[in-house]
């Protein structure tokens, strides 16, 4: 038997799972204007053909990596309220997406923001981190304005601190960089409200939903 004849081909999904991997690779590389369709296939060794049967441009292909990484957010997110133990779980949301999509991740996070035509998705992502942070503060946090800024406080600390824990951690200390970094979030956030124990929303909270 042939090596032709045992070869599988790609199921569809599997075949736009690399492509996305080989996208999210290419554009954290040399960014959205500097990335081609033919570096998307050169980055997934196959043709540019292959790549437009399955993403009509290169906008929709970087907007489809970027929907992938939020869609898994969400989906470990609601895995993670459920948890009877739910310390620690927002950063094991963040860091187990990161894991998977570590460049689909970057590009969320640090790229795309800087970027004209996805900048728009990076600040939606944004606002709906604040805002379900902000839900969980609550009213521990009186004064509007330090409450404000203690939320964007906290998306910053949660997002930089995965970053650069995929910079220079190891991953077999993925577990111990989690309690580290929620105990360093829990001392921030008890400077700000030392008797405030903040609520978790369940998965139909209206801003977990809006994250879909």
């Amino acid at each position: 038997m042939t090596e032709n004849t045992t070869r599988r081909l790609m199921q569809r999904d599997e075949r736009q799972a690399q492509i996305l991997a080989a996208a999210a690779a290419a554009f954290a590389r040399t960014g959205f204007v500097g990335t081609s369709m033919d570096d998307v296939a050169t980055e997934a060794g196959i043709t540019r053909l292959i790549v437009y049967r399955h993403f009509d441009s290169k906008e929709d292909l970087y907007r489809a990596v970027l929907t992938k990484v939020t869609d898994r957010m969400t989906e470990e997110w609601r895995k993670g309220v459920l948890r009877a133990d739910r310390r620690g779980f927002v950063f094991d949301t963040l860091l187990t997406v990161a894991r998977e999509q570590p460049d689909g991740f970057h590009l969320l996070f640090e790229h795309a923001a800087r970027e004209p035509k996805f900048a728009a998705f990076a600040d939606e992502f944004h606002r709906l981190q604040v805002e379900l942070t902000d839900e969980i503060v609550g009213e521990t946090i009186p004064d509007q304005r330090f409450r404000a800024w203690a939320t964007r406080t906290i998306v910053g600390y949660l997002v930089d601190s995965v970053l650069a824990w995929l910079e220079v951690g190891d991953p077999d200390l993925d577990a111990e960089f989690i309690e580290q970094a929620t105990d360093g979030l829990l001392a921030l956030y008890r400077t700000w409200a030392p008797d405030a124990v903040p609520t978790i929303p369940d998965p139909t909270s209206p801003r977990t939903n809006e994250l879909a």
